[in-house]
């Protein structure tokens, strides 16, 4: 898929999923969400330790999925699909700090990370909108 991105994300052309920016990103959420929940109280509580974890891998297996669909148009929805999933991390992250599984700076740090995830979701989104490929 040739999509070029505006807003600082990257001007290069993909050639495979690997290259965008977001999944990179969150790729590394993932990897983070799965330390934290591998640690401490977090680890007992199975029903939100598994859910936050699907839903981190949610988007980057949104994102894969909807680069590798046959339009931009569906491109698009999965993107909106991965962007709902960095939502739903951001409001388990509440009830892991409220329970205290997590720590403050645990907490700002992936809530950042998933702002920054969801800036380019909505970015890349745009972009394909603008470009009139849907």
């Amino acid at each position: 898929m040739e999509t070029s991105l505006e807003n600082g994300i990257s001007m290069a052309t993909f050639q495979k999923f690997e290259e965008i920016n977001a999944w990179q990103k969150a790729r590394i959420l993932t990897r983070q969400v799965y330390q934290i929940t591998s640690e401490g109280l977090f680890s007992g509580d199975h029903s939100l330790r598994d859910q936050i974890r699907r839903a981190s891998v949610s988007i980057m297996a949104n994102i894969a999925e909807g680069f590798g669909r046959f339009s931009d148009k569906e491109f698009a929805n999965f993107l909106n699909i991965a962007k709902g999933s960095a939502t739903e991390v951001q409001s388990h992250l509440y009830v892991a700090l409220d329970l205290k599984f997590i720590s403050n700076d645990q907490f700002d740090n992936l809530y950042n990370l998933l702002d920054e995830i969801a800036r380019m979701l909505f970015s890349l989104r745009k972009h394909l909108k603008s470009e009139g490929k849907y």
